[in-house]
């Protein structure tokens, strides 16, 4: 469990195909605390650390996780949002994230608003309904607030302000039209929708 609020930035230095895909996470944690087995949400996703040393970590993703998640997000060098586990006691700074991705958005807009960054985000058809505005979203791992939302003949988008001490401490300041990103509604919204579909079966 994680509330999607930042630790660290990580960097991956090498990306490797042997079945699974391994990837080594360059970061800045103090990695004797983090035990073999713990998870660390990865630009939104949940992965298992399975080896380790003194300032980076490793992690196993299946070729499921990797077709479900935003293309090129796993590649040498790319930059990723990084935030270790919930432990009992902590603050709930943002909302409760699972580190499941619900699909794949992608940033349609970029534009400065004073010193802070308006981001426009397309919808995939399937999580449209469950996006609202005021509400919740969690965009590679960071929770945000949804500003707005627009349905329109060509989809759904949503409106994200991010102000400056966001851009700067997550990989945001590196977005850029036509990217892919990873999106994971709220917790409530994917219940909401099981509860309808199962009503609608029955």
């Amino acid at each position: 469990m994680f509330t999607g609020i930042i630790t660290d930035i990580g960097t991956i230095q090498s990306a490797q195909q042997r079945g699974d895909l391994r990837l080594v996470i360059g970061c800045h944690y103090d990695m004797e605390g983090v035990d073999i087995g713990a998870s660390i949400a990865c630009s939104g996703v949940c992965l298992t650390v399975v080896d380790k040393g003194a300032d980076w970590f490793a992690v196993d993703l299946s070729a499921e996780t990797v077709s479900r998640t935003a293309q090129g997000a796993w590649a040498e060098g790319r930059l990723l949002n990084l935030e270790r586990a919930l432990k009992l006691g902590d603050e709930l700074g943002g909302h409760i994230v699972t580190g499941h991705v619900d699909g794949i958005g992608e940033v349609a807009d970029i534009t400065a608003e004073g010193d802070s960054h308006r981001v426009t985000v397309r919808l995939p058809a399937d999580l449209a309904p469950y996006v609202a505005a005021k509400g919740s979203i969690t965009v590679d791992g960071v929770s945000l607030t949804v500003n707005s939302v627009e349905d329109g003949p060509e989809g759904s988008t949503f409106g994200l302000n991010i102000i400056p001490h966001t851009w700067s401490v997550t990989t945001f300041g590196q977005l850029a039209p036509g990217q892919p990103v990873n999106l994971e509604i709220e917790v409530l919204a994917r219940y909401l929708a099981r509860m309808k579909d199962h009503q609608a079966r029955n």
